[in-house]
């Protein structure tokens, strides 16, 4: 069974933005003492490895080491610069037609782990993150920069945006671009916004 501190250490690494000790204490159903004194442990033995912990009085980030800076800002500006792989550009399809989304909703529809992608379009400021009262947990949407690079002024402007606003059909489009990807390598159906918008979503602002 996962320890405290090993679930803090989880969920700091995961976690796009800084993390309150309140949301802290949610998430782990432990008293904030022993949060506390958790994230103490932590911060300790991350103080030589290549990752820290910042903290101010109410919440605590997982960060880079300033020794590694320059190593980072070459590796964030490289996935800025890069083009969307396909899982990027499925899970942006996901965000864009069933955003606000949480990433356990997005998981399930990939039926994958989408810590990482998530990161990267948010690196590349195509998605957003905020928090969601109602559903307790981080949503993500996609953010004005993607509708700008789209030309569309409301998200409602996707293509086929009222039949692929339901994980049913949005599942199934995924499933047909996914076979036909195994089975040839050239473009895929119109219909699909991955084919559709690829080359727009993938240039920078101003080129």
């Amino acid at each position: 069974m996962p320890t405290l501190k090993s679930k803090i250490e989880t969920l700091l690494f995961l976690s796009p933005k800084p993390l309150s000790y309140k949301k802290l204490e949610q998430l782990t159903v432990k008293p904030l003492t022993e949060v506390k004194e958790a994230i103490s442990q932590l911060i300790a033995e991350y103080e030589s490895k290549g990752m820290q912990i910042m903290q101010s009085k109410e919440s605590i980030q997982m960060v880079t080491a300033p020794e590694n800076a320059k190593l980072a800002k070459e590796l964030v500006k490289d996935e800025q610069t890069g083009e969307l792989s396909k899982p990027a550009l499925e899970t942006l399809t996901i965000v864009a037609y069933r955003g606000p989304i949480t990433k356990a909703e997005l998981d399930q529809i990939r039926g994958v782990n989408c810590s990482l992608i998530l990161r990267n379009l948010m690196i590349k400021g195509l998605v957003e993150a905020k928090d969601n009262k109602d559903k307790m947990a981080i949503v993500y949407n996609v953010t004005f920069d993607f509708m700008r690079y789209l030309g569309i002024t409301k998200i409602e402007d996707l293509p086929d945006y009222e039949k692929l606003n339901s994980d049913e059909n949005l599942q199934r489009l995924l499933e047909i671009r996914q076979k036909e990807t195994k089975t040839s390598n050239s473009p895929t159906n119109q219909h699909s916004i991955n084919d559709q918008n690829q080359e727009t979503i993938n240039k920078e602002p101003g080129t």
